[in-house]
């Protein structure tokens, strides 16, 4: 007689063994970075945080003063690419961003870089060397990455495609206190005007804009605990293998 326990034990692990690539997509604020880490840890998989790549490139921008008054990005910016590294370093069970050997992961956190970095990301050389990136880490599998265009561009042949969306004020919400947790000095408006722009300049861009794919699957976490979100994405992954 077969024991559940066991059956159980054998689908998650032939589920960890069998090395899909999960694509998340989804607005801003609508938690893909947490439930992408927590879906990782829970698979053993990688997880490649694509926005803080492209934060991590906007900081480079402020640092070198390369967005003037008007938030327009200087043109030196192309031609200094190659000067950008960007990598992750293992910190316990997260990873923490690196731009050119520094730890920036607070930095790039800051709703000054948050109010520059769908600018900055919409600029197609910016686009082409961080997806060049991404397609590279993904090529062995056993990956989960979050992002913009991630089921669309960076992997349009992802196994599993997720597209996060919530109400906005709920997002607004969450991104308020998330920065006032941190320390920041913020007001609600504030951020609320920033994920209104951020949607616009992210779903209206030339390249690469803010779509869900024709395949992906939407998950609207609006009332939603991250445990119950975990749940169902595990669940989604294990219905591949059925």
């Amino acid at each position: 007689m077969n024991n559940p326990s066991q059956n159980n034990a054998s689908r998650s692990a032939n589920i960890e063994d069998r090395k899909i690539i999960i694509a998340i997509d989804g607005y801003s604020s609508t938690g893909k970075s947490t439930i992408a880490k927590a879906i990782a840890r829970k698979l053993n998989y990688l997880y490649v945080d694509t926005g803080a790549m492209y934060r991590a490139v906007t900081l480079f921008c402020i640092q070198n003063n390369l967005i003037d008054s008007a938030g327009k990005v200087s043109d030196k910016l192309k031609s200094m690419l190659g000067d950008i590294n960007i990598e992750f370093r293992k910190n316990g069970e997260i990873a923490d961003t690196y731009l050119n050997g520094c730890n920036v992961e607070k930095e790039i956190r800051s709703i000054e870089v948050a109010n520059q970095v769908s600018i900055v990301s919409a600029i197609p050389e910016v686009r082409d060397l961080l997806v060049k990136q991404q397609q590279l880490i993904g090529k062995r599998k056993g990956v989960v990455m979050d992002g913009r265009d991630i089921g669309t561009v960076v992997f349009p042949d992802a196994e599993l495609k997720i597209f996060m969306t919530a109400a906005p004020h709920i997002r607004a919400d969450r991104r308020f206190s998330e920065l006032k947790a941190k320390g920041s000095r913020v007001n609600r408006d504030e951020v609320q005007r920033n994920l209104e722009e951020r949607d616009y300049i992210d779903t209206h861009r030339e390249h690469s804009p803010l779509k869900q794919a024709a395949d992906a699957v939407i998950l609207d976490n609006s009332n939603m605990t991250p445990e119950e979100q975990v749940e169902w994405l595990y669940n989604k992954v294990k219905e591949l293998g059925e």
